[in-house]
């Protein structure tokens, strides 16, 4: 038993505690502060700018047994778009301006033990808000549908708070189990939406630019987190990790947001 204990320590991964020098906390709340500025921004301008294009949110239950043909789907609530994407921008911008300021210790505390709690707070909202516009852009509308890709889609996020939690900088063996969890919970919504956009009889230019650009980005954060937990290159330092993903929260959202006033909130669109 000795053997397998030794062998199984000389295996470990060490992480060293995270130096988060005066420096480099200033230079982050730098970043926190140029991003609540810019998602604010843009949130304002969605609000001002967008029209009164809604989608409605159907439900369809069922009028007998089971295999009963379900009725036609009847309008629960129109949802304006434009609120909507305003909401994942302001969300954003109230989180970088929260570790910015009252939660500044808080969020420095965290960084030096491999965690941001900050982010999976408001990834946990924003992104499933995102998701769900995604998904309402390339057909999925039904109530019970939406429920069920909200619900995964906060799994994926807190199984990735799962992951930091589990890891602290002076933990010995690595696990990923959450991280690989989080990502089984995680593609589920985008198997429903790339089977809706390809199975479609006619899907608009702008929504497959969405679905391309929006999968991308958002399993990059998921690629953010493995180089961070395999220590590749730059990834090693666990703050090169944070400051990626706070561009590529800013990126995703922003790209959002603008794909969809462009395609059907702007006076053109």
């Amino acid at each position: 038993p000795w053997r397998v204990r030794e062998f199984q320590r000389r295996r470990a991964t060490v992480i060293p505690v995270i130096e988060l020098t005066a420096e480099r906390a200033t230079d982050l709340r730098r970043w926190n502060i140029g991003l609540t500025v810019l998602h604010a921004v843009q949130a304002l301008l969605i609000l001002v700018l967008a029209s009164d294009f809604a989608i409605a949110v159907t439900t369809a239950p069922p009028a007998g047994p089971p295999g009963t043909r379900l009725p036609d789907a009847e309008t629960l609530v129109d949802v304006r778009i434009g609120a909507a994407v305003a909401l994942f921008l302001a969300l954003a911008a109230i989180d970088h301006l929260l570790t910015a300021s009252v939660g500044r210790g808080t969020y420095e505390a965290d960084l030096r033990q491999g965690i941001n709690r900050f982010r999976w707070v408001e990834y946990s909202v924003s992104a499933t808000v995102m998701v769900l516009l995604i998904g309402a852009y390339s057909g999925i509308t039904e109530v019970t549908a939406l429920i069920a890709i909200a619900g995964a889609n906060v799994a994926m996020i807190l199984f990735g708070w799962l992951q930091e939690r589990f890891n602290p900088p002076a933990a010995g063996q690595i696990t990923m189990m959450p991280f690989w969890f989080g990502t089984i919970a995680g593609v589920a919504p985008w198997i429903a939406i790339w089977f809706n956009v390809l199975t479609a009889d006619e899907v608009p230019g702008f929504v497959y630019g969405i679905v391309v650009a929006e999968t991308v980005l958002f399993f990059s954060f998921g690629l953010n987190q493995w180089l961070q937990y395999r220590r590749v290159g730059r990834w090693s330092d666990y703050l090169f990790g944070e400051k990626t993903y706070l561009v590529l929260s800013l990126v995703a959202k922003s790209l959002l947001a603008w794909q969809i006033y462009g395609g059907s909130l702007s006076p053109d669109g």
